[in-house]
């Protein structure tokens, strides 16, 4: 049968999206051919800023090649606008005279980006953000002059300012709103939004009106003036006010255009021959800017192109997710709240971390998450499904998990992913589920973040849901997923790994973050929330007493030196070595207790006592009134010795258990490392401490003591692995001590004991630390180099480098 043609007009992603459906589903329907105004094949627009900001390349955003559109017999008309549409005889015309006939049309043309109607825009040095061509021209801009202004405090224009700044230049944000993001943010996160940029070097003019831009005698652009009188130097202004649907092609073929190309529910213009998708349409009266309704238009215009007759595109309930500059944003539906409505609110600005839950009649109807947003997704189900909160209402701020973790985004990540359901939506822009992924790593044997982008599309837009993705793939993969990792870069700001980064740490004597960043050519200058908590952890367990700490590279656990709770109290678990306690310790917690009024007291699972509901503003005076040790039950380090009570009380014991946990807690109290680390000692085979899943345990037996490794107690629990068998107290410690710190100098950070061993092997473990008498020695002493003289942050608050400021109340 002789094949239709289809000519597509525009080769952006929303056209380009329908071209891939309707390859899967009528590869030999059609004789394609596409034209594109601009000598690119198709790129991710979203990834433009990037680019500007020297991050990635041109290359790196391609998302379809000139060898893709080849391997499917479409041909290419590249830097070829189309100026003409010939209905009666249904042909295009490009400006160049090229033609091309069709049977059916695509209109995939795009927005076009809007100019402020001001005296000066036609200047040399004014251009608007749109396309790749734009950001070459910033580029050159910022190799020459000084002085940038970006007008427009949206997204694009962040993103931009950002992009110049990284380039080198001083950049200015002129807004007429009196906060950044008005559409996205409400007033308290648009205000923490510019905090932030200002403590990266940009400076932002707000509720200031353009009135013309001033040029010099050669034509090129100098300065901004306002509407009240003042100025600001400008050698170039970006315009990122705003985009309008491009309809000059569809109006001048006499199509019927109302703010966008107007089509029904199948895509189709008021030409039923003719289609249009993406940034040109307007549908129902609504015309999208968000990259997921456009994909959703893409798989129904492919469907009835593919002659399916099914699916109708019905208008999309939108919700923004992304990423400015290194800080997570989400929004969704009516944010800013209303009459009728009431408000939950957690705020923590020296976390970083702010959420606003907005509720009418029992249903979530908005939210505005500024610096977590990884349960951005769970929220906006719940808004469009419309069910009832009220028996989740308490919990509701803390997301599907209820971790009770704002803030702490790598913590645990994965046992998040591990508990949502398979119909969750992981990735907005290209409506994937948590199921499709799960079934396409199982099924296709995938276990790296690009293997799952080409076959299911996810995280592959915007980016923004990568780090969920991430954790599917090790919740779903496991061990695969760090065997892969060994060529995987800690994050989007290097391609070098965490062993590329430890390597470096160590051979180039690096002791500082800044360094790091430097010497390994960091595509940000600052690094990301991913990253500086890693390097921060590399640097000091590297080069102990010489690397510099950083504080606020640590998650908000470690910076507040306490656990935060589901409803923004905190939890203070003080030391008990060995689970053993005193009359007098126990007096001193009850008077605490009455006199901060805390709420519960509990006995944990590693035998100490929790203190739950303290207030932030309370915790200094509470560690004070204790004067007992803490128990760094937040920390990636050591957390508790479990032990049982042994020979000394037990009629089974044969070794004091007590006794050694204790020697064991005292000498590895203040121990950092890539992950949590729990150890637990029991008096006889019988076990009773549970020592054969923890990180290490020991176990008493009637010649001495047998030492375990790399257990895990977790979701997916792990029995530890036989290390050695040894004598006394002080093999013990000394094995014991030199496992943890070869974990310590070799394991990635956030990789638990059990993936450490899982990844180097049992066989490499026990070389080092059981065969190898020195090398065992010498870890030892290495681990006590660094351990000595480290300060209680309880007791030694400023020698800890505790931020005391984080506990003051803010002022109302």
């Amino acid at each position: 049968m002789k094949k239709l043609k289809l000519v597509m007009v525009g080769n952006g992603m929303a056209g380009v999206r329908t071209l891939e459906g309707l390859h899967k589903l009528a590869p030999d329907l059609y004789e394609i051919t596409v034209f594109g105004a601009e000598p690119y094949a198709n790129y991710n627009r979203i990834l433009l800023s990037p680019v500007l900001a020297g991050e990635q390349t041109i290359q790196d955003i391609m998302l379809n090649d000139e060898d893709w559109y080849a391997s499917l017999g479409i041909t290419l008309h590249l830097g070829k606008k189309v100026v003409q549409i010939d209905r009666a005889r249904r042909l295009v015309v490009a400006e160049d005279g090229t033609t091309a006939e069709y049977d059916r049309l695509l209109l995939a043309t795009g927005s076009t980006p809007f100019m402020l109607p001001v005296p000066g825009r036609e200047l040399d040095g004014v251009i608007a953000y749109r396309d790749i061509h734009d950001t070459n021209t910033m580029i050159a801009a910022a190799a020459r002059y000084k002085h940038a202004v970006v007008i427009g405090g949206g997204l694009l224009g962040l993103e931009a300012a950002n992009g110049l700044k990284m380039r080198g230049m001083d950049v200015s944000v002129v807004h007429l709103p009196k906060w950044l993001m008005e559409r996205q943010l409400d007033p308290v996160a648009g205000k923490m939004l510019q905090q932030e940029l200002e403590s990266r070097g940009l400076h932002f003019l707000l509720e200031k009106q353009t009135q013309c831009l001033l040029g010099d005698e050669h034509g090129r652009v100098r300065a901004i003036r306002f509407s009240d009188g003042s100025e600001a130097p400008a050698d170039l202004v970006v315009m990122a006010v705003g985009i309008r649907p491009n309809t000059a092609l569809a109006e001048s073929a006499g199509l019927h255009c109302e703010r966008g190309i107007v089509v029904n529910d199948t895509m189709q213009t008021f030409d039923p021959r003719i289609y249009a998708v993406g940034e040109c349409v307007n549908h129902r009266g609504v015309a999208y800017g968000l990259v997921a309704p456009l994909f959703e238009m893409a798989r129904v215009c492919a469907t009835h192109l593919a002659n399916f007759g099914i699916g109708r595109y019905q208008g999309s309930v939108t919700s923004t997710k992304l990423k400015v500059t290194g800080v997570d944003l989400f929004s969704a539906g009516d944010f800013m709240g209303g009459e009728g409505t009431e408000d939950i609110v957690l705020s923590d600005p020296i976390g970083g971390v702010y959420k606003r839950l907005v509720i009418k009649d029992d249903k979530l109807v908005g939210a505005c998450l500024y610096g977590d947003t990884v349960d951005g997704s769970w929220y906006f189900k719940l808004l469009r499904e419309g069910r009832s909160i009220s028996d989740i209402r308490d919990s509701l701020m803390f997301g599907e998990s209820n971790t009770g973790r704002p803030g702490d985004v790598g913590h645990e990540g994965h046992t998040k992913a591990a508990a949502m359901p398979d119909d969750a939506e992981v990735c907005g822009c290209n409506g994937v589920c948590k199921g499709s992924i799960v079934k396409a790593i199982k099924e296709k044997g995938l276990f790296t973040l690009e293997d799952v982008r080409k076959h299911t599309k996810a995280s592959a837009s915007c980016g923004s849901c990568t780090g969920l993705v991430e954790q599917i793939i090790m919740a779903t993969a496991g061990g695969d997923y760090s065997v892969a990792s060994k060529v995987k870069p800690m994050c989007g700001c290097t391609e070098h790994s965490h062993q590329q980064v430890r390597e470096a740490i160590r051979n180039q004597h690096l002791t500082a973050i800044p360094q790091v960043i430097q010497a390994l050519g960091w595509r940000t200058p600052n690094g990301c929330a991913s990253c500086r908590p890693a390097l921060n952890y590399y640097l000091i367990s590297t080069w102990p007493r010489e690397a510099v700490d950083d504080p606020q590279s640590r998650f908000i656990n470690e910076r507040s030196h306490a656990n935060i709770q589901k409803d923004g109290t905190y939890s203070v678990i003080p030391r008990m070595f060995g689970g053993e306690t005193t009359a007098a310790d126990l007096r001193r917690i009850a008077d605490v207790v009455d006199k901060y009024k805390i709420p519960t007291v509990k006995v944990t699972g590693g035998q100490r006592i929790d203190l739950l509901g303290v207030k932030k503003e309370d915790l200094r005076s509470v560690w004070q009134d204790l004067g007992m040790p803490s128990g760094l039950a937040y920390a990636k380090g050591l957390r508790t010795v479990k032990t049982c009570v042994g020979s000394e009380w037990c009629r089974f014991g044969t070794q004091d258990s007590t006794r050694m946990g204790q020697e064991l807690e005292h000498e590895l109290k203040l121990m950092y490392a890539p992950h949590k680390v729990k150890l637990a000692v029991s008096g006889c085979p019988r076990n009773c401490a549970e020592a054969g899943i923890k990180d290490v345990g020991v176990i008493g037996v009637d010649s001495g003591w047998e030492i375990y490794v790399a257990g895990n107690g977790g979701i997916k629990t792990e029995v530890a692995q036989f290390l050695v068998k040894v004598k006394t107290h002080e093999e013990v410690r000394e094995m014991a001590g030199a496992f943890l710190q070869l974990y310590r100098e070799e394991g990635w950070y956030l990789e638990r004991t059990v993936h450490y061993v899982g990844r180097v092997g049992l066989d490499y473990v026990k070389q080092k630390v059981v065969e190898d008498a020195a090398n065992r020695q010498a870890l030892y002493e290495r681990l006590l180099f660094a351990l000595e003289g480290q300060p209680d942050p309880w007791l030694q608050s400023e020698a800890a480098q505790v931020d005391v400021r984080q506990f003051q109340p803010l002022s109302v």
